[in-house]
């Protein structure tokens, strides 16, 4: 059974950037989905994504590595942008914010069992295991009641099914980077993935827009494309080289408690009960499950040192 290396301090920081920058989306598809089509919202946030990118991949000459790579920036586009970009703007026109955010969080358990299948025995370690369970109960706690309401119940089970295979999608990407991408610049294998997404789903897109924008749905899809489009991508690549494909998703653990919040500080939302019993225990499956337990790492033996 592999041993579960110490996350770094830059780890814990990324961590936390990828559940603020991945959980405030839910807020901004709402907003957007209210005045675009789901295609529409896509295509804006992901040609918007990669216009701002686009400058910096040039100046670092990062295309040409990614545009040798295509086969594999395509995969990782369709199965990471295209499919769950689209999918959660049409469950959300059904599903609360709330089950959406429980949903998605799955996606380490997911990732647990893809990196099981691939023969990494290390996730079957016994607290990384009781790690993700607290961590998904605890999500479960915090959006029960209001979060788990749905106006209706028969259109809920195709959207739930929807929301279920985006966090399948999510946790086969991060293994994509990290093994076919992982010698191609981060910057590049985004910005075209952003690219041949945005290109695919413009037409649909202005076919499927039937409606003059909101200015509050347009300013959400804008914060769409760059802050949780092109930054977010970024932080997720420099997250997975730190920390590995599988421990990665558990950032979405926190997600939705990010959404919840969102709505109590900005809409004026009650604060459940719901979030103050679920959130320590949320944080704590998230630190088990991404380090073993284990409160820092280990002392290099001397004698395992290379001479000099």
């Amino acid at each position: 059974m592999g041993s579960t290396p110490a996350v770094s301090a830059r780890g814990w920081l990324l961590y936390g950037a990828m559940a603020l920058l991945w959980g405030v989306p839910y807020l901004f598809i709402k907003e957007a989905v209210d005045s675009y089509s789901p295609a529409a919202i896509v295509a804006g946030r992901t040609l918007l994504g990669a216009l701002v990118l686009l400058p910096l991949a040039l100046h670092r000459r990062a295309l040409g590595p990614a545009l040798r790579a295509w086969p594999w920036v395509l995969a990782f586009g369709a199965i990471e942008m295209a499919g769950p970009f689209v999918l959660l703007g049409h469950a959300e026109q059904t599903l609360s914010s709330g089950l959406t955010g429980l949903l998605v969080a799955t996606v380490p358990l997911f990732a647990a069992l893809i990196a099981l299948l691939r023969g990494d025995r290390g996730v079957l370690s016994r607290w990384r295991a009781v790690g993700l369970g607290a961590g998904f109960v605890g999500v479960a706690v915090i959006v029960m009641g209001p979060g788990l309401a749905v106006a209706d119940p028969s259109r809920a089970l195709v959207a739930i099914a929807e929301v279920l295979l985006v966090a399948v999608l999510y946790a086969i990407a991060p293994f994509i980077i990290a093994t076919a991408l992982k010698d191609v610049p981060s910057i590049g294998t985004i910005t075209l993935a952003l690219l041949m997404v945005g290109a695919v789903y413009l037409p649909i897109g202005l076919l499927t827009q039937h409606e003059v924008p909101t200015l509050r749905s347009t300013l959400s899809l804008v914060a769409l494309g760059i802050l949780c489009t092109a930054v977010a991508f970024l932080g997720f690549f420099a997250l997975i080289r730190e920390v590995g494909p599988v421990r990665a998703p558990l950032f979405t653990y926190v997600n939705p408690i990010v959404a919840i919040l969102l709505g109590v500080v900005l809409l004026g939302e009650p604060l459940s009960a719901g979030l103050v019993l679920g959130f320590p225990l949320v944080i704590f499956g998230c630190w088990l499950a991404a380090t073993g337990g284990r409160l820092r790492r280990r002392p290099i033996a001397a004698d395992a040192l290379p001479p000099g």
